[in-house]
């Protein structure tokens, strides 16, 4: 796999990382990871943090103990700047606004998180930038780094992540579903879907490492740029 790299030191590497690839081997060992890739291609790698596997976008990983231990700790005392992009369910009632509900392992369903006064404190921003007849494009800041936060988060809002086929409707987005009196090409015999996969993609991380300041950006990747393009067309 050919990998898109934003930026890379002797210190860390930070990727754009597709939808569909775990960020980090999992328990069952049961299908390649990006941190296989990276070791293979660099011979060791230190994770940092990870990406849910169907979410795009920027994550870093350290290349020696010391970089490691030094942005592990950036992260976990909260010093790390993370924004995403995703689209959701709806028009939101507020337009912006902060989301401060404890997270904890759902009690029932191994995997799976849920919002609960014992959990452990968490924090998102969220701002609706596009609005649109069903969804809602939005900008999120996460000022913690609970597992599924996001998707947590928003279901717990009530406006899910589209395509979320843990904590909302897993159902792909079809252009028929946006498009009045749209038709089948001739030649396709089903339609195929514009998105089928989480619609979240990480898109602004910055630091300060060793004095010296850093902030990436991950480009959009095709599937939601051409489903946003469609819903402008279509979907207002």
């Amino acid at each position: 796999m050919k990998l898109d790299i934003i930026f890379e030191n002797n210190q860390f590497i930070v990727i754009n990382k597709p939808s569909g690839l775990l960020s980090v081997p999992d328990r069952k060992q049961s299908e390649p990871s990006l941190k296989d890739i990276l070791i293979e291609k660099l011979g060791s790698i230190y994770t940092v943090h990870r990406l849910d596997k169907d979410t795009s976008g920027i994550i870093v990983f350290a290349k020696n103990e010391q970089t490691h231990k030094q942005l592990s700790q950036l992260f976990e005392g909260r010093d790390v700047a993370k924004f995403y992009n995703g689209l959701v369910y709806g028009t939101l009632y507020q337009n912006k606004g902060t989301i401060d509900a404890p997270i904890a392992e759902h009690p029932i369903h191994v995997g799976m998180m849920t919002t609960h006064q014992k959990g452990k404190h968490s924090i998102t921003d969220y701002e609706a930038i596009e609005s649109f007849q069903r969804y809602s494009w939005m900008q999120f800041q996460i000022h913690t780094g609970r597992t599924h936060q996001i998707r947590v988060h928003m279901k717990h809002i009530g406006h899910s992540i589209v395509c979320d086929d843990v904590y909302g409707d897993a159902s792909p987005i079809l252009l028929s579903s946006i498009k009045r009196k749209f038709k089948l090409s001739k030649h396709e015999e089903e339609e195929k879907p514009i998105l089928n996969r989480l619609a979240l993609h990480a898109v602004k991380l910055s630091f300060s490492l060793n004095g010296e300041c850093f902030s990436f950006e991950a480009a959009l990747p095709k599937d939601l740029r051409a489903l946003l393009q469609q819903l402008r067309k279509w979907g207002k």
